[in-house]
């Protein structure tokens, strides 16, 4: 196979994420025709350079294949969500949270309330597609902007993703440099928590002046509504304790989903016997309709469906199938193998790391290879530099697992503003936590604090 010099390899990536960019950004496009055309100038690169059809089409594989899992459960997710409103469950937590929660501090306790689900079923995408979609109708009908809303949301659930011993990036992060998990989710905290913090703070001020708008009246108004359309009864809350039971028992996430849409379709057979079986498969395939009357709720509570995620399937697929050729065709490691072999300090170290994890998910979308190739070739450089493996898990998790969150064409940015309906663009500027933990463990590379050291350095 041809090898590619790192100065054209480099000139290649800049020129794709300068197509991306303006594609997204400037046009405002979305991200599907932008990733086609640069994975189509990529392959006319790649034949007048030498490479193989085969080597082309084994890069488009190899990179699909990573996402086949994903893939499959958003689809599920996407049945989960129409079932859920069906049932009532959505509508239930939606009234149960206008009952405990404070319109004053309607914007942290979001985030903090995410954040615990998250911690505790290991999955940032479970969170934002049930109590997520939740929080985001109950600021909705506060008339809350719907990016802070939807920025709390995600930044909650990054955070009980990014901490939770259940989930898969967190997993995958200590996996890939081979640190002890619960080793690696003890470090993690020492620029999680600041996030944390900082974002807390910044949601308290943002919620504040966004809370002194809120119409009080239309919260009871949305009370009556989903009280007379939905049934709301605690039994609706089964499939909410059975996933709590799932991560519990460490099921892993299909079957925990399986497992969810059964109960859930259960619950709608049990509260309307009368359902027939093609308009519950409807429910699951296209959504649910809501028809209750009133335009915003009807509005809000429209949605889930396998048919809503399709969308979303297809960025995975072209956006992975580009991110398997750049792979594939040694474009990526040529520019960061000599990155790692010419960095001197800590805090350099740490700040590579941070934006190749960066790079990656601006150049491929994924987060789990933006963890997998920087993780491989940073750690040798930090075996030398005499660092502990887990500050590598700390930096790959901080720059990589969080960051896709925001990046337009990255399968979770497009997941979660699928989920919401706000454009990735529209709530980054509110997704904190997300924001700050890189600034955190960049921070933690320069100054030391908190930066571990292996311990044949230590001795």
């Amino acid at each position: 196979m041809q090898k590619v010099r790192t100065r054209e390899a480099s000139l290649v990536l800049i020129v794709m994420l300068a197509i991306l960019g303006t594609g997204v950004i400037k046009w405002g496009l979305s991200p599907q025709t932008p990733v086609l055309l640069v994975l189509g100038l990529l392959t006319i690169w790649a034949k007048i350079r030498g490479f193989s059809w085969q080597a082309i089409n084994d890069g488009i594989k190899s990179g699909i294949e990573t996402g086949i899992i994903p893939i499959f459960i958003f689809i599920l997710v996407g049945a989960l969500i129409s079932v859920w409103i069906a049932a009532g469950i959505i509508p239930t937590l939606m009234l149960v949270g206008f009952k405990m929660i404070s319109v004053n501090w309607f914007i942290p306790s979001v985030f903090v309330v995410c954040a615990l689900v998250g911690t505790a079923v290991g999955s940032a995408f479970t969170v934002m597609s049930t109590v997520g979609i939740a929080f985001f109708g109950m600021g909705m009908t506060m008339g809350i902007n719907p990016a802070l809303v939807a920025g709390a949301i995600i930044s909650g659930a990054v955070f009980g993703d990014k901490c939770s011993p259940l989930s898969e990036s967190t997993n995958l992060s200590a996996a890939v440099v081979d640190a002890d998990l619960f080793d690696h989710i003890r470090n993690l905290m020492w620029s999680t928590l600041p996030a944390f913090v900082g974002a807390l703070i910044l949601f308290a001020i943002f919620g504040a002046g966004d809370a002194q708008n809120a119409d009080i009246s239309k919260i009871q108004h949305t009370e009556s509504v989903l009280q007379a359309h939905f049934a709301t009864g605690w039994w609706v809350l089964i499939p909410i304790i059975l996933m709590f039971v799932c991560a519990w028992r460490r099921v892993p996430a299909v079957p925990t989903l399986f497992i969810n849409i059964g109960v859930s379709v259960g619950l709608i057979w049990l509260e309307h016997p009368a359902t027939s079986v093609q308009h519950l498969a409807k429910i699951i395939e296209t959504g649910y309709v809501a028809h209750t009357g009133n335009l915003e709720v009807d509005q809000l509570l429209s949605r889930g469906g396998i048919a809503s995620m399709m969308t979303t399937v297809s960025l995975i697929v072209v956006t992975l199938s580009l991110g398997g050729v750049l792979v594939h065709l040694g474009l990526i490691n040529q520019v960061m193998e000599p990155i790692a072999r010419v960095l001197n300090s800590d805090g350099k170290l740490i700040l590579a790391v941070v934006l190749s994890a960066m790079g990656a998910n601006l150049l491929i979308g994924e987060q789990f290879l933006s963890v997998i190739l920087p993780g491989k070739a940073f750690k040798a450089t930090f075996k030398k530099a005499g660092l502990a493996n887990v500050a590598l898990s700390r930096a790959l998790e901080d720059g990589g697992t969080v960051i896709n969150y925001l990046v337009p064409w990255g399968v979770a940015a497009t997941f979660a503003a699928n989920t919401f309906h706000v454009a990735t663009l529209d709530y980054l500027p509110f997704a904190f936590f997300s924001l700050l933990s890189p600034v955190f463990s960049i921070l933690s590379g320069f100054t030391g604090i908190g930066l571990k050291r292996s311990k044949a350095s230590s001795d």
